[in-house]
């Protein structure tokens, strides 16, 4: 059974935005969807350290110093972009302006609680950064991840174990097994990798698990590197 690479996650999510949608992509693994978002949706990408219209960077260009996202990557901007003070990036934030939030996850439960910035005592460097104010402020949080941590325990949990981000904020999560939705407490298979059949999904799946339809099949070989 071959499993989604990030890139291929990535491009799963990048599909599922709908066009003309002001979306902001958390530090780590959702910034790899930056290289897959189709010119045509007009999508517009918002960086908490204070960018609206933000792109990848083109690789003929040089990149600049100052121009960089929160996880402090080279970007480039799309026409008509606009640069502000963290004030503002963050009102917008907190004010309900975006309408997606893409964020990585240590844990996501099946209420739709998030944990996603401390591992807890043994953390040396907890900093929760604007993680908080996304999952509160956006109106739709999805969330990319791996199935299971490197002890290959369930990162979709009953409910979680580490210091949370927010409470009740998750649709939606893209893991390298499948898509899952959170609905009544439950998580809802939306596709799943080939050969991956449903009898086995609670040797990746810890909280509970809900069907609303067949799901479809993802095939990694035709997702592309």
């Amino acid at each position: 059974m071959q499993r989604l690479t990030r890139q291929q996650i990535a491009r799963l999510v990048a599909q599922d935005l709908p066009r003309y949608a002001v979306v902001n992509l958390g530090i780590g693994m959702p910034t790899l969807v930056t290289d897959h978002i189709p010119p045509a949706l007009d999508i517009q990408l918002h960086s908490e350290n204070g960018i609206l219209g933000m792109s990848r960077l083109d690789p003929a260009q040089p990149p600049d110093p100052d121009l960089i996202n929160a996880s402090k990557e080279p970007i480039s901007l799309t026409s008509g972009a606009s640069i502000s003070d963290h004030a503002l990036s963050f009102a917008m934030m907190r004010g309900g302006h975006l309408d997606i939030t893409v964020l990585g996850a240590f844990e996501v439960a099946a209420n739709g609680d998030l944990a996603n910035w401390s591992l807890g005592e043994d953390d040396p460097l907890p900093s929760v950064g604007g993680a908080m104010d996304l999952a509160v402020g956006t109106r739709t949080v999805w969330v990319m991840m791996e199935a299971l941590t490197r002890d290959h325990a369930s990162r979709l949990v009953p409910q979680c174990r580490l210091p949370l981000t927010a409470q009740h904020v998750v649709s939606r999560v893209y893991t390298d097994i499948g898509i899952f939705d959170i609905a009544d407490g439950h998580f809802v298979p939306k596709a799943l990798i080939a050969g991956l059949s449903p009898g086995s999904l609670t040797e990746w799946i810890a909280g509970p698990i809900a069907w609303d339809a067949p799901p479809a099949t993802l095939a990694p070989q035709v997702l592309g590197a």
